[in-house]
């Protein structure tokens, strides 16, 4: 399933092989909540890029449902995309937009969103969704601690991850077919370092095809989550793909790569171009600013994307003032092609062996 080609330092350059193509890492997903990435068509994405894709399971539970998904044929036919799927396990979502949710020893019961009805999700019903959703690599359900969380609560965080866990291994491998999903556990344990590494041993020796690190990027500070990556990454297997969950800001993600991390995902680059917040090769535009009301340059001179060849930083800023749905499409276009291009950038300086360069040039600006 994963290869690691060559390191640059702990950094790692791999191949991850998958139902639906084999992946070079260290890759970002692009996020595409109900089965679209918001702006951009299928095809597009894959132009800039982007070859993998995250689908939310709480989401697409409630709306359309997963039986109406895979009568489509599964995620990939529905939303016409060819490329490999991950799915999530529906767990962050209902322990953060839910407004009531009760913890289990065989489930979360908790409440739509939409319309208050109540649902149970089990570790297996989370299974059978991402199954009948049909995606590449599944999520185990995991219970994620807020921040700050005392040590208590992170305590049972742990405990249910961990069983919650041995329940989804079990389903998934009694219904394992030749072309089956890859499954991944999530590391928890909060800001506590022997919490992190009881999470990780239990989850290891139940045995997963790639292990998720979980509950950080969630309003701690960077050193502090840098430092949890310091504690976790180098108990996980080396034969294993490793996924670091809504992470985050470039500088996030070169941090993470240089401790050995192989998966990324966030909202961030699809988000903040809704609000005009434009990553760069020379740091980020705030596209709304008025110093840019007149500015006649493209918004990266130093990015091929189909926005800065065609485009000026004014036009864009008009585009966004007047609410204009075309703003909002260009300005995610060239958000999503700059982390699909840093993503890129970052595999070949790995295969040169230059990636501690790389990073400190990349963050000179």
């Amino acid at each position: 399933m994963f290869k690691v080609v060559k390191k640059s330092g702990s950094a790692r350059l791999g191949t991850l092989k998958t139902a639906h193509g084999k992946v070079e890492t260290p890759f970002f997903m692009t996020i595409a909540t109900a089965g679209a990435v918001k702006g951009l068509l299928p095809e597009e994405v894959k132009e800039l890029g982007g070859r993998v894709l995250l689908a939310n399971t709480y989401h697409l539970h409630l709306r359309p449902g997963e039986d109406v998904v895979k009568k489509a044929g599964g995620l990939h036919k529905f939303m016409n995309w060819n490329g490999p799927i991950l799915t999530d396990s529906g767990g962050y979502q209902v322990f953060s937009l839910s407004k009531m949710r009760k913890l289990k020893a065989d489930g979360v019961e908790f409440q739509s969103h939409l319309d208050g009805k109540k649902i149970f999700l089990t570790p297996e019903k989370a299974i059978d969704i991402q199954k009948k959703l049909g995606s590449d690599m599944m999520m185990c359900l995991d219970v994620c601690p807020p921040y700050p969380a005392g040590r208590k609560e992170v305590e049972e965080a742990v405990r249910f991850t961990t069983d919650w866990a041995k329940h989804c291994k079990k389903f998934h491998v009694a219904r394992r077919t030749p072309h089956t999903a890859r499954l991944f556990a999530i590391v928890q344990g909060g800001m506590h370092a022997d919490l992190r590494k009881q999470s990780a041993k239990e989850l290891i020796k139940i045995g997963f095809d790639g292990y998720a690190i979980g509950g950080l990027s969630v309003g701690e500070p960077n050193k502090l989550m840098y430092k949890m990556l310091d504690t976790t990454v180098p108990l996980l297997p080396a034969d294993k793909p490793r996924y670091l969950m809504g992470v985050g800001t470039p500088e996030d993600i070169l941090e993470a790569v240089e401790r050995g991390i192989d998966m990324f995902d966030c909202v961030l680059p699809t988000r903040n171009a809704r609000h005009g917040y434009l990553y760069t090769s020379r740091g980020v535009v705030r596209i709304k600013n008025e110093k840019y009301k007149a500015d006649m340059k493209p918004l990266d001179p130093h990015c091929d994307c189909y926005t800065c060849k065609n485009f000026t930083r004014a036009y864009l800023r008009h585009l966004v003032m007047a609410g204009e749905i075309l703003g909002l499409r260009l300005c995610t276009l060239h958000n999503v092609a700059f982390y699909h291009k840093l993503m890129a950038d970052m595999r070949k300086a790995i295969g040169k062996g230059q990636f501690k360069a790389f990073k400190k040039k990349f963050l000179t600006f």
